[in-house]
């Protein structure tokens, strides 16, 4: 008995071996070329490295070479992969976290010296005593004025780990020695929403610069201020908005669409199709809807204007948007560098692919393409603009939109051109009159520091002659006074200026206000959600009876319509 048992669990053994052993021998005329390829590429690396690092007349940094190899590898792929030192990874993930670790401020470098801007609220500089306009003159135990350091250097030596210490020089106004300040650094939050505020009657207007992770919270808390302040109707500004974090763009995008509706979809060679449907539980999802775009808007912001369009949610208003539907995730080497790869491509509800062409290895011809644009004349006429009628697909409406280099808007803006002349250009473009701003803040800074609203601050400036003070400012600086040119000028310039000297006395909540008082493309959207312009017509918007409610289906290519969807829209 025992010998046979023996006998039938030996036997069963070869036959387990012998079907593992094809299995893997399959898999391996499979998969083995590549991991031969992949090693022998490897090998090949490291093997020039050697014989560089053994043979080479002179004596040769192998650290520096593999760091410049491994860059001009992922070159060659996509214009936004990209490998990131170690030591620049903490600062390049630092701007889309919710915080960072520092001493709460803002500060801007005219000639050479850092001058304190503005101080965050309960963060470590207030509590030391630091003041809006105090100069740092060193840093621990360096001397940082006078000095052409740049900013990111500066940031770094502010920043550091939470609860550390950094001593500050300060010089105050004309005091005639340094007051050194000790402060503790400590969380600091990373404002990815500049503003919000009322524009009219009824309509709230919302400044996302960037979708950081604390973006969709920081959503919330403006929609309810808005909403308190009486606000019916939403303008979401995306313009110059790069992107961010695909979530939380997905997670404001949830807020304003009904249960159900498609948001995004990615999917790539070794990422498989993922999909992320609206839940239902979105607090705006009958709210009128405006999003400003422009050729600055990225990513998350097509994300987003994408999705709202595609859903017929709202209307888009200004510039056709960059044009980046690319993917990508942060992978971590050995050495704590990391890659930012490209793994997949997102796709809008309608199904297409927003992502303008590129060329493997070729992104300086790709980094050229808003210039092609503006020198083809997109940004003043929407006739230039001419889309690829083979990436044609249809809205929840029916209505037609194009894929492959960004999102179009439903209603076109181009540049405004009022006022613009050399020398305007000449003092913007110099900085001057950005450091005009400061200056005479800085100079004047008692009194302007007196008023209580910006309304009041910006109602004494217009009673000031700045614009004279301005001329003689950039004439110092070797931009000569064209008179002629100047008055035609004269109402931007003003405008402007007002703006950076009211931000300097209460930060965003007076800059836009008074900066877009007479934007086109905010005033339009003001314009279509008055009129009750705000949802786009919906082509072959059938009826069907449920519940007495109209409905309409959404069609996504290649999938069947598994249920009709409410209309937000009686009608």
């Amino acid at each position: 008995m025992n010998r046979n048992r023996h006998f039938l669990w030996a036997t069963a053994l070869i036959a387990v071996s012998l079907i593992l052993g094809f299995y893997a021998g399959k898999y391996y005329r499979i998969m083995g070329p590549q991991f031969n390829m992949l090693r022998s590429g490897q090998n090949k690396v490291n093997e020039a490295l050697d014989v560089i690092s053994r043979h080479y007349v002179d004596t040769v940094d192998v650290n520096r070479l593999s760091e410049s190899a491994v860059n001009k590898i992922v070159s060659e792929l996509d214009p936004h992969s990209a490998y990131i030192p170690a030591p620049d990874v903490e600062a390049a993930n630092e701007d889309l976290e919710a915080s960072f670790s520092g001493i709460g401020i803002q500060f801007n470098m005219p000639f050479d010296t850092i001058l304190v801007i503005s101080v965050i609220s309960g963060g470590p500089a207030e509590k030391a005593g630091l003041m809006p306009f105090d100069r740092i003159i060193t840093v621990d135990d360096s001397l940082v004025a006078g000095r052409e350091l740049g900013t990111t250097k500066i940031m770094r030596m502010l920043r550091g780990p939470k609860d550390s210490k950094v001593r500050l020089g300060i010089q105050r106004g004309n005091a005639g020695e340094l007051a050194q300040f000790e402060l503790t650094r400590g969380d600091i939050p990373n404002q990815s929403i500049d503003v919000s505020y009322k524009v009219h009657d009824d309509i709230g207007y919302i400044k996302i610069t960037k979708f950081s992770r604390s973006t969709y919270k920081d959503f919330l808390t403006a929609i309810a201020k808005l909403r308190d302040e009486g606000a019916k109707g939403f303008i979401i500004d995306l313009r110059d908005n790069p992107g961010g974090y695909m979530e939380s763009a997905i997670n404001v995008i949830n807020e304003f669409l009904p249960k159900g509706r498609l948001i995004v979809y990615m999917k790539g060679r070794s990422y498989p199709r993922t999909d992320s449907y609206s839940n239902g539980k979105g607090t705006c999802q009958d709210a009128p809807l405006v999003v400003l775009i422009n050729e600055l808007s990225g990513s998350a912001s097509e994300i987003f204007s994408g999705a709202i369009q595609d859903n017929d949610r709202g209307t888009i208003i200004g510039r056709r948007s960059y044009g980046k539907g690319l993917v990508q995730t942060k992978l971590d080497l050995s050495d704590r560098s990391e890659l930012l790869l490209t793994i997949a491509r997102y796709y809008t509800p309608s199904g297409r692919c927003i992502q303008k062409d590129y060329e493997l290895g070729n992104a300086e011809e790709y980094s050229h393409d808003l210039y092609n644009r503006y020198m083809h004349g997109e940004y003043y006429s929407a006739d230039s603009i001419k889309m690829n009628d083979s990436l044609e697909y249809k809205t929840a409406g029916r209505r037609t939109v194009y894929g492959g280099g960004g999102v179009m808007p439903d209603i076109f803006i181009p540049r405004d051109t009022t006022g613009m002349t050399s020398y305007y250009s000449s003092v913007v473009n110099t900085g001057v009159l950005y450091q005009f701003a400061l200056d005479y803040s800085d100079k004047n800074q008692e009194r302007l520091s007196s008023f209580d609203t910006y309304g009041k601050l910006h109602e004494y400036l217009q009673q000031q002659p700045i614009i004279q003070e301005f001329a003689d400012f950039a004439a110092s600086k070797g931009i000569r006074k064209r008179p002629t040119l100047i008055n035609i000028s004269k109402n931007l310039i003003e405008t402007q200026l007002y703006a950076f000297i009211v931000r300097n006395f209460f930060d965003y909540e007076g800059f836009y206000p008074i900066l877009f008082k007479d934007d086109p493309t905010l005033n339009k959207a003001i314009e279509v959600i008055s009129e009750g312009r705000w949802k786009p017509e919906l082509i072959g918007l059938y009826e069907a009876e449920r519940n007495n409610a109209p409905l309409y289906a959404v069609e996504i290519p290649g999938r069947a319509i598994k249920k009709p969807l409410y209309a937000e829209t009686g009608e």
